[in-house]
């Protein structure tokens, strides 16, 4: 495509960005410690997923057998496998909001077919966001006791956002399918996609291309899983268009059409998101946009077997080296000292005297000047940014005391603004899972785009509508 030509194909411009801040390497290092010595629950506090399931409960509503079964897959549960894998939106490839995804689907005789079982992770909506944590969970239908769930807009699974057909992307016992399953064991046949140019590139999808060979393979499997006999298929491309996968009918094979207008293509049967789309992995390989270090471990093991891994590239410049800055005609030098950020070149009642001309909007010299940026504006903001972004804290904690110094106290500027409102986002998604507040009116809730994060709205506040002398009443 032209535009591709001009601009860069998003799928290769996108996702190495993702894929470099999403999911931290020391994320997946100790989730997957915590995960192979038997802490599922642990590794899950690593990767940034709030546990809200108590199997001594789910024993007691739903028996021992299917407790048992959840407890055998959260052993093998790789949280941060999963949330490599979730489905993410344009443009920063945040994790989607407002998602209830299925991880797996179980069956006892106290249940029958339209009332399974779900083990279950949750992503609060967008305004109750903090960190890009999740929730795991168990939904049955028979009410939803989970913290979050008063408030949250989507409770029920989404049939088209569903992992229980594709355990590799969460199961560390099954990471090896994703070879096959992915398309990534085939060389690509080389012929365009006329689908491609409608399907990706939406405003609420980060998406790659349509695996349209893979289409009818995958229908298979789901109409198979869910009881249902061959037939039609719904295939959704993001929000612009809705495809019919007819089913092959003898030596015909399946056949792709429009869906009709209306709803009636409602009531088909949905083709699973991880099933629509190659991973976004695959392609990054075969285009030579990431190479397999920079994969998660599970992934690069799955995709590129017998690829040697390097590790992450060493930093260009280490915490403790010194800053050149040109000084009154001369190569001055800045690092830390005692934790802070320092003039090595210059005597602290110099520097002081120079940081109170600044607050006198007086020019300081250059070195005050560039001690006072990098409080404010510091280099790697973008990359503190990015990092704030997905939820890893810790790692951007990390790049500013490496820049500042661990005792270094933040100027105002945009660097603090950022973390004080990851700070307040937090106290919001506290509020939420608390059922406190929520995205409309009323005693327990208020709307958070009228308020502000982190505000908590006072009980008294009483609405319009019950006022106890309306506009309407008798005159006085």
């Amino acid at each position: 495509m032209l535009t591709e030509t001009a601009y860069g194909d998003p799928r290769t411009d996108f996702w190495p960005r993702v894929r470099q801040f999403a999911v931290p390497p020391s994320v997946i290092e100790t989730a997957t410690a915590r995960r192979r010595s038997g802490d599922w629950a642990g590794a899950c506090a690593a990767a940034g997923v709030d546990v809200d399931l108590d199997l001594r409960r789910l024993t007691r509503t739903h028996g021992r057998e299917l407790a048992s079964l959840v407890r055998a897959d959260l052993r093998h549960l790789a949280p941060d496998l999963l949330r490599w894998h979730m489905p993410r939106i344009a443009p920063d490839g945040l994790l989607r909001p407002g998602l209830t995804l299925t991880l797996a689907r179980y069956r006892t005789q106290r249940h029958d077919r339209n009332q399974a079982v779900h083990l279950a992770v949750r992503t609060p909506p967008a305004w109750a966001d903090a960190e890009q944590r999740m929730s795991l969970l168990v939904w049955s239908g028979d009410g939803d006791p989970v913290p979050g769930a008063l408030h949250h807009p989507h409770t029920r699974p989404d049939r088209r956002f569903r992992l229980d057909l594709h355990r590799h992307l969460w199961d560390a016992r099954r990471t090896g399918e994703l070879r096959e399953r992915s398309g990534a064991d085939r060389p690509p046949d080389g012929a365009p996609n006329t689908l491609a140019e409608d399907g990706h590139g939406t405003a609420d999808d980060a998406v790659g291309r349509p695996a349209v060979d893979r289409w009818a393979r995958e229908a298979e499997l789901l109409l198979r899983a869910d009881g249902l006999a061959p037939g039609p298929v719904l295939v959704r491309l993001g929000s612009r268009r809705r495809l019919v996968l007819e089913p092959a009918l003898g030596t015909d094979p399946a056949r792709i059409t429009a869906a009709p207008p209306g709803g009636a293509a409602s009531a088909l049967p949905v083709l699973p998101h991880a099933a629509t789309w190659t991973p976004p992995d695959v392609e990054l390989l075969r285009t030579g946009a990431l190479t397999a270090d920079r994969l998660h471990p599970l992934v690069a093991d799955s995709l590129a077997p017998g690829r040697r891994t390097v590790g992450p590239a060493p930093a260009a410049r280490l915490p403790g080296d010194p800053h050149l800055v040109d000084c009154r005609g001369a190569r001055h030098r800045i690092a830390l000292v005692d934790g802070v950020l320092t003039a090595l070149d210059h005597e602290p009642a110099e520097v002081r005297r120079e940081e109170l001309l600044a607050e006198l909007t007086g020019a300081p010299l250059p070195c005050v000047r560039a001690i006072d940026e990098a409080h404010r504006r510091p280099d790697c903001l973008e990359g503190m940014h990015e990092r704030l972004r997905h939820g890893d804290v810790t790692g951007a904690l990390d790049v500013l005391e490496g820049l500042l110094g661990p005792r270094a106290v933040l100027r105002d500027g945009p660097l603090r603004d950022a973390l004080e409102a990851t700070a307040r986002q937090r106290l919001t998604y506290g509020l939420f899972r608390a059922g406190l507040i929520g995205p409309g009116p009323g005693p327990r809730g208020v709307r958070p785009d009228r308020a502000g994060p982190g505000s908590i709205p006072p009980d008294h506040r009483r609405s319009r509508d019950s006022r106890p002398h309306p506009r309407h009443a008798t005159a006085r």
